[in-house]
């Protein structure tokens, strides 16, 4: 992958620096570029301190700035449950669209390589602290060499070594195949979004995830809610038993493959950690516990954090709404008890919701009178109980594995 020439490892003082070089690091560089702001991004080298490549996907209405980016995109989305039926949906205006990590980083540091406010240092950082007037960020050349970088505000999207306390932890969990069939098998004009005929695990749930990319070319993945990852055998096991006799792909080959697990908590997580540095991306609380999705709130945090700081104020702002957090802690405590059947759950809110509302309201933008209506679409009376509970419920840091 072609990136720009490390920056000038130096202890001058910029107004921003940005720690890490995935998605919410380098969407706030991208949108700091058009500012008079003077920046760093510490990016890690190539090596074990990188993360593997990673797919986001989020829905969208019309162009963005990433659009060339975007491997693929779909009209309609379609959820089945666990008995086969199916819903099939069309968002319009929005889109669902995939984003590859490898594309979004050629096409974010090719801008800011002709930004001359913006330099890329190729090193590990190791540590960030708040210091009089500013901030440290103490790093790790390739060649060994120390280096210092002083910044007036540090906007650090570096994962969490552990979780906050929370009153449910959950995760989702998968792995994914990028398949290509002997024979057109896929329909690229519709994503499968949830397909709960896969067999459910005794706590949490499970479905699979199918992103056609060509009619012979999908990235099918297997996902579960649940409070610990799988082995990478019993991944294996999970696709290939959907992939052959669920959407009896026939002859395929598994071109490349990846695998996560992305927190599911009603967590608080602090932002601002120090008077001149913040937490950013899924650190500083971007991922919706409710689905896992982070890009597009990512974006959103992106965009008020530079117009904030072109007009002189540092902020990070929270990703989500009070109501929306809210609504997801009942959720994921519903769930992690079993008092509501997760495929049913999914599968009747996608049947009863009109799909654009539906996304709206998923990437809380829509307003109390429609959320109220969501919600009567939902079992009420599990629902309520758990509401009702949650408040007396401690925060507790995630048991061991």
């Amino acid at each position: 992958m072609n990136r720009p020439a490390p920056g000038r490892p130096t202890s001058d003082a910029s107004d921003v620096a940005i720690v890490g070089g995935g998605a919410a690091g380098l969407s706030l560089a991208h949108r700091l570029v058009d500012t008079d702001v003077s920046v760093t991004v510490v990016e890690p080298p190539e090596g074990h301190h990188r993360p593997p490549e990673r797919t986001w996907c989020y829905w969208e209405q019309g162009a963005s700035d990433f659009e060339a980016a975007v491997t693929a995109e779909w009209s309609r989305l379609r959820i089945r449950g666990a008995d086969g039926g199916d819903v099939t949906v069309e968002p319009a205006p929005l889109r669902y669209r995939m984003l590859r990590s490898p594309e979004f980083e050629r096409l974010v540091h090719a801008r800011l390589a002709r930004a001359p406010g913006v330099h890329v240092l190729r090193a590990t950082a190791h540590a960030v602290r708040g210091v009089p007037e500013g901030a440290e960020v103490h790093c790790e050349q390739p060649d060994g060499r120390q280096v210092t970088l002083r910044a007036r505000h540090v906007f650090d999207s570096r994962p969490l070594r552990a979780q906050p306390p929370a009153r449910t932890h959950l995760l989702q969990h998968f792995r994914g195949w990028f398949v290509r069939t002997a024979a057109d098998r896929f329909d690229p004009e519709v994503a499968e979004l949830m397909d709960f005929r896969v067999p459910q695990p005794r706590h949490g749930l499970a479905f699979g995830y199918v992103l056609p990319l060509a009619p012979d070319r999908a990235l099918v993945e297997y996902t579960e809610f649940s409070a610990r990852p799988l082995t990478t055998e019993a991944y294996e096991a999970a696709l290939d038993h959907y992939c052959r006799d669920i959407l009896g792909l026939g002859a395929f080959v598994v071109e490349r493959t990846e695998q996560g697990a992305i927190p599911m908590t009603d967590a608080r997580h602090p932002r601002r950690v120090a008077p001149g540095v913040f937490r950013i991306g899924a650190a500083g609380g971007a991922t919706r516990p409710s689905t896992g999705y982070t890009f597009a709130a990512v974006q959103r945090q992106s965009s008020a954090i530079a117009a904030a700081l072109g007009q002189g104020r540092a902020l990070a702002p929270a990703p989500h709404g009070r109501r929306s957090m809210a609504m997801d802690s009942v959720l994921l405590r519903a769930l992690d008890t079993g008092r509501i059947d997760g495929p049913s759950f999914f599968t009747d809110l996608f049947r009863r919701t009109p799909a654009e509302r539906l996304l709206r309201f998923l990437d809380g933008a829509t307003s109390p009178w429609e959320e109220w209506g969501i919600g009567l679409r939902t079992p009420v009376g599990p629902m309520l109980r758990t509401a009702v509970e949650l408040p007396f419920l401690p925060r507790r840091a995630r048991p061991s594995p």
